[in-house]
Formats: C-alpha cells, sequence, structure tokens
C-alpha cells in the first residue's frame, strides 16, 4: 500500500497541485500563490500562537562606558 500523497491543493487558490519533487513551489501551485502567502507572514496577517515573549534588555547610555 502507498502511503505517499499524490496531490494537495494549493493552501492559497485551492487548485489541486501534484506532490511531486518537479514542483518547485510545493505546496503552492505557482511563484505567485506562494509570494502571495510570503507577504501575508511579512505583513503579520499569519502568527504562531505563544505567550508573549519579554524584550531582550537594552543597556543604557550610562552602562556603555
Amino acid at each position: 500500500m502507498n502511503d505517499e500523497i499524490d496531490s494537495i491543493n494549493c493552501p492559497n487558490c485551492g487548485k489541486e497541485v501534484e506532490w511531486t519533487a518537479n514542483n518547485r513551489f510545493r505546496p503552492f501551485c505557482c511563484e505567485r500563490c506562494r509570494l502571495i502567502d510570503l507577504g501575508e507572514w511579512a505583513a503579520e496577517n499569519y502568527r504562531v500562537p505563544g505567550e508573549p515573549s519579554a524584550p531582550p534588555d537594552i543597556p543604557d547610555s550610562e552602562s556603555l562606558q
């Protein structure tokens, strides 16, 4: 029995995409859909859930001397 995925739907447009090494944009159908997704991450429209982290300690000007 073959458990490999043969095709999936593009996460951006929903078009069916072959899951092969020849598809350099996988899991997307094309470069356009890949770049749209990247832009959503860059615009912070997508976020990974988690606890907020404390900002790093920034030394004040007196401690640098």
